[in-house]
C-alpha cells in the first residue's frame, strides 16, 4: 500500500488546490485519465477533491483477512477503488468505510471498531515502509526484476514489462 497524500485533512483537499489553481493542467490529466480508463473498459469519475486514503488503507487490511474471501481477492480493493475515483467518496470517512464494507456483506460493526481503534495502523505503516523501501512514487506502481512503471498505464506498456521479465504469453485454450 502507498499513502495518497498523507497530510490531507480529514474533510479533503479541492484538486483545484492541490495543483495551484492549474485548471489547464487538471483537464488535460483528466482527459488522459478517462481514455485509459475507457481503454480498459473501467470507470472513472469527474472528481473533485482528494481524501486522505489511509483509513481506506486500514479497512482493506482488516478485510481482506475475513473468512469466504467476502473482502480479499481484490474485493475490498476493487469497491475502494469505485468509491474513490468512480463516486468521489472521502476515504477518510468512517460512516462512509462502513458501508462499503457492509456492501460486501462484512460487519459493519467490525469495520467500524477496526477503524476506531486503529487496529490495522502497524500494518499499515509497515506497508507504508516497504513502499519507501522500493521506490514507490505513486500509484499505481508495477515492478518487475527491480524494474518499475508508475502510474495508469496501456497494456502494452504492461505486456512489455513483465515480457522483459521472461514471462511468456499462454496458449489460449478452449475456455477450459
Amino acid at each position: 500500500m502507498f499513502p495518497l497524500h498523507p497530510d490531507t485533512p480529514e474533510e479533503g483537499r479541492s484538486l483545484v488546490d492541490l495543483f495551484g489553481g492549474r485548471q489547464a493542467y487538471l483537464d488535460s490529466m483528466r482527459e488522459r485519465l478517462v481514455s485509459l480508463m475507457e481503454a480498459e473498459g473501467l470507470e472513472y469519475g469527474d472528481r473533485t477533491h482528494t481524501y486522505n486514503s489511509r483509513l481506506g488503507q486500514e479497512l482493506a487490511k482488516w478485510a481482506e483477512r475475513q473468512p469466504g474471501g467476502r473482502g480479499g481477492g481484490g474485493k475490498i480493493h476493487d469497491a475502494l477503488y469505485r468509491a474513490y475515483f468512480v463516486g468521489g467518496v472521502n476515504l477518510a470517512n468512517v460512516d462512509e468505510l462502513v458501508r462499503i464494507a457492509e456492501s460486501l456483506d462484512l460487519s459493519g460493526d467490525e469495520a467500524r471498531e477496526v477503524l476506531q481503534t486503529r487496529a490495522e495502523r502497524q500494518a499499515v505503516d509497515l506497508d507504508w515502509e516497504r513502499s519507501r523501501q522500493l521506490g514507490v512514487t505513486g500509484v499505481p506502481t508495477f515492478m518487475v526484476d527491480n524494474e518499475v512503471v508508475v502510474g495508469a498505464q496501456p497494456y502494452e506498456i504492461l505486456e512489455a514489462l513483465v515480457t522483459r521479465a521472461g514471462a511468456r504469453k499462454r496458449a489460449v485454450s478452449n475456455g477450459l
